[in-house]
């Protein structure tokens, strides 16, 4: 077969301890899926699960051990840093149950959903689309994807997030408001997962700016850290 102007790449994602990769389909977000964070954004409740998706370019993959570099984006004044836990999609399907979600996860990573702020808030304010607060280039960072035999149970693994050092984001997966079963079954009934599909799964209370120069420095209990630097 023959292009009519060069290919992309395919985007993918290094797998934890193989020579392997992870292609990446398709990112799914899971908005405000913490109380904390919800109330934080001034939302209370179990609200129904919502979504939205980012392109899968938008990856900035990390390898273990290593520091990745996020240019800071045009157009903000007000980036914003989300760790969360992601979600790799190896069995794809629809309408799937609670109950079957496990069988279809390949495994899991530490993520971040950069957020340009001040344009989410303005096109909220506006009642359009904020893809421009969520979508950009290099907005979501990522480390190795572990599969899901060697990341075990993760109900009650602690996430948080670093800035120079200092704590910004502290709490446990245990406080998700729909966990990763649910979340996947609600997923599935509005779109049909494939394999090579990532879920962003929400991020706990705290989240606030970085600015060029900044050290993130993130982890999931059992997945390791992730590491990236403001350019």
């Amino acid at each position: 077969m023959s292009y009519v102007i060069p290919a992309a790449p395919p985007v993918s994602v290094p797998v934890l301890g193989t020579s392997d990769r992870f292609p990446v389909r398709r990112i799914y977000c899971v908005g405000r899926n913490y109380e904390e964070h919800a109330k934080e954004m001034g939302f209370t409740g179990r609200e129904p699960p919502f979504f939205f998706l980012k392109p899968a370019d938008a990856l900035v993959v990390v390898n273990a051990g290593e520091t990745g570099t996020m240019p800071y984006p045009s157009l903000t004044h007000n980036l914003h840093h989300e760790i969360e836990l992601v979600v790799a999609i190896g069995t794809g399907g629809r309408n799937i149950t609670a109950a079957d979600a496990h069988k279809h996860i390949y495994g899991y990573a530490v993520g971040l959903d950069m957020t340009r702020r001040d344009l989410q808030n303005e096109m909220k304010k506006q009642g359009r689309p904020w893809c421009i607060g969520k979508g950009f280039d290099h907005s979501a960072p990522i480390g190795p994807i572990t599969p899901a035999a060697q990341a075990g149970d993760l109900s009650q693994a602690a996430i948080w997030l670093k800035v120079n050092g200092q704590e910004r984001q502290s709490s446990t997966i245990s406080k998700l408001i729909w966990n990763i079963a649910e979340t996947i079954e609600h997923l599935s009934v509005a779109w049909e997962l494939s394999p090579g599909d990532l879920i962003y799964t929400g991020t706990p209370e705290g989240v606030s700016a970085v600015v060029k120069g900044d050290l993130l420095e993130g982890g999931v209990t059992g997945l390791g850290h992730l590491n990236l630097r403001i350019a």
